[in-house]
């Protein structure tokens, strides 16, 4: 099967203008990516996601392609403002309404929100999506997603509703301890004043949301967001008539969920289920 390189948008970001100014020079060197892998001495999978935009150069990358490419530090610079963009483009709007938004509901349906995950958490969730991906990317998303919860830090946080289904207090990321550390962390958050925490039992059966994950942003002196998210997409929705639906199934699962003084109780049974549970062998 012939390769086809992924269209890129250089005028919408960064990371779209590195990967194809990359592109161009090496066309330009009448270069394949191997063979450019090999002068450059890099990972050839890796380069190829770096010039699809669809992940960020780290190391000493940018330097040596301005040495090869006797490109004068152009790509050094790009470098600079592309590492302010650390999500994929499809992903960066999602990010900057959840900056404005001054109430978050959110409902996970197998995992802990980003929003509300420990820095080890975060590191095992990513590495389990992206298993060929180097420690330095790994690393580099895992700040990113971290960085994101400064918002709830602030002194004028966004009031902030997780609804948790029960499966993300038992789904594993990373070592027994990651877990227990990942709970107990729940459970201070949900002490925060702007922070409302509810867990969506097994009880509670089937519901609209089931196998996806659900955001409702409200933005000052603008209408209600909705975005919906799977394994590996996400939609924001701003047709009324769909948000309002999306509304609803919330307010339904809110309403499905346990109190969040029950929520708490049964974070920390989950919790003790942790303390006794070993890796399985490899």
């Amino acid at each position: 099967m012939t390769f086809q390189p992924r269209e890129l948008f250089p005028d919408r970001s960064a990371r779209d203008l590195f990967g194809a100014e990359i592109r161009r020079h090496r066309e330009k060197a009448d270069m394949s990516l191997r063979r450019l892998s090999e002068v450059l001495n890099y990972s050839k999978s890796h380069l190829a996601r770096i010039e699809a935009a669809e992940s960020l150069p780290y190391d000493d990358l940018p330097a040596k392609l301005d040495a090869c490419f006797g490109s004068d530090g152009m790509f050094a610079r790009i470098y600079a403002l592309a590492q302010n963009e650390p999500f994929k483009s499809k992903y960066r709007e999602r990010m900057e309404i959840e900056k404005r938004a001054v109430t978050i509901e959110e409902y996970t349906c197998a995992t802990i929100p980003g929003l509300l995950q420990t820095p080890e958490h975060a590191r095992a969730s990513l590495r389990i999506g992206n298993r060929y991906a180097p420690e330095a990317e790994i690393d580099a998303m895992t700040k990113a997603r971290i960085d994101r919860q400064a918002r709830l830090h602030q002194v004028q946080p966004p009031d902030c509703w997780f609804i948790v289904d029960e499966a993300a207090l038992y789904r594993v990321a990373g070592e027994p301890g990651v877990m227990r550390h990942q709970l107990m962390s729940l459970i201070e958050r949900g002490t925060q004043p702007h922070v409302t925490i509810q867990v969506l039992p097994f009880s509670a059966g089937q519901h609209p949301v089931a196998g996806g994950s659900l955001m409702l942003f409200t933005l000052p002196n603008e209408p209600l967001l909705a975005y919906e998210e799977g394994s590996r997409s996400g939609t924001l929705i701003e047709e009324r008539d769909q948000v309002a639906k999306h509304r609803k199934n919330y307010d339904l699962l809110r309403a499905m969920a346990l109190s969040p003084h029950d929520s708490e109780a049964m974070i920390r049974a989950v919790m003790k289920d942790w303390s006794s549970w070993e890796l399985p062998p490899t």
